[in-house]
């Protein structure tokens, strides 16, 4: 249920942007503590300018239903921005995340949804 999708203004090759996605499912997992099986992680590449610039920047949008919080959105926020500068080169100062919790009801999988 967790769900990261990342947008990012780098360039990226198939082979980077496939490399990026278990690493990332990892930390969301990780981080929540949900099961990996049911987090889901989506990158592509859009145009963005970040403080009237362009450049290397992301945006990650981050849902889940439950295991958000103040303490693990700061070390979610920590661990991303470092895979992002390792992997990217994108500066933390050019990222911004948004963290989303999302009532069970509001979330459907399978035909269904969580609540």
């Amino acid at each position: 249920m967790p769900l990261l999708a990342l947008h990012t203004s780098v360039s990226l090759s198939d082979r980077q942007r496939h490399d990026l996605l278990a690493p990332l499912s990892k930390i969301i997992a990780e981080g929540i503590g949900k099961p990996e099986r049911y987090v889901m992680v989506t990158v592509s590449e859009k145009t963005m300018l970040m403080a009237g610039i362009e450049g290397p920047a992301a945006y990650a949008e981050i849902r889940s239903i439950g295991g958000l919080s103040g303490a693990v959105n700061r070390k979610l926020s920590e661990r991303l921005c470092a895979l992002l500068q390792e992997r990217l080169g994108i500066p933390p100062d050019r990222v911004y995340l948004g963290f989303t919790s999302v009532g069970a009801e509001n979330w459907g999988w399978n035909s269904g949804t969580f609540g």
